[in-house]
């Protein structure tokens, strides 16, 4: 069985493909999914959130999500206290739903954004990236998340460029044309991924 690690830059589209990839058996653990799993109702994390970050971080019994996220925007020690918090247990959650998965005889998406500049394309078998230019991106983004041209370069910029990522995809899924046109890529995608290991 393979760990296939799917990555892309901010509004490439890399959701529609983990939810077609789901679609064709494959086992789909996402980071996003993960990371708020860390941190949910009752949980050590969320616990040791409102020990380092105070009372006001957790609202409802949830984590507070605007108000952390306005500490740690422009403060980096607070962001590293954050992710010393998150990120050892998202590591955690993936891998277990990793083995579960491999265990079952499925082959495993490992959906992580941030798959490169976590240094992490060496813990899967292969790389696909969902690529999109820069330009749609920022079109994309904008329109998706309601932002200015500023604010959304901005978000695209703090990633690795989507330029460096494709250079350094295995498999390359392009996301420029419209959802019937990204269905078939997929599928192409698909169909090569699964004759290159059929099961001897």
């Amino acid at each position: 069985m393979k760990v296939i690690g799917l990555t892309g830059g901010i509004a490439s589209g890399k959701s529609t493909v983990s939810a077609l990839l789901k679609e064709y058996g494959f086992a789909v653990v996402d980071a996003d999914v993960a990371s708020r799993t860390a941190v949910a109702k009752g949980t050590d994390g969320l616990k040791e959130v409102e020990k380092v970050f105070g009372e006001e971080a957790v609202i409802n019994g949830e984590m507070n999500r605007p108000y952390v996220g306005q500490l740690i925007f422009n403060d980096i020690e607070k962001r590293e206290a954050l992710n010393r918090i998150i990120h050892p247990r998202v590591r955690d959650i993936m891998e277990y739903e990793k083995q579960q998965a491999l265990k079952s005889g499925r082959h495993v998406i490992m959906d992580i954004p941030l798959l490169f500049e976590n240094h992490l394309e060496y813990t899967v078998d292969e790389v696909w990236v969902v690529y999109v230019d820069e330009e749609s991106q920022l079109e994309r983004l904008m329109k998706r998340n309601n932002l200015s041209y500023d604010a959304a370069a901005a978000r695209i910029h703090s990633q690795l460029s989507i330029e460096e990522k494709k250079k350094r995809a295995h498999i390359i899924i392009d996301n420029s044309g419209n959802l019937s046109e990204l269905e078939q890529q997929v599928k192409k995608v698909v169909e090569q991924f699964f004759e290159r290991n059929q099961k001897k």
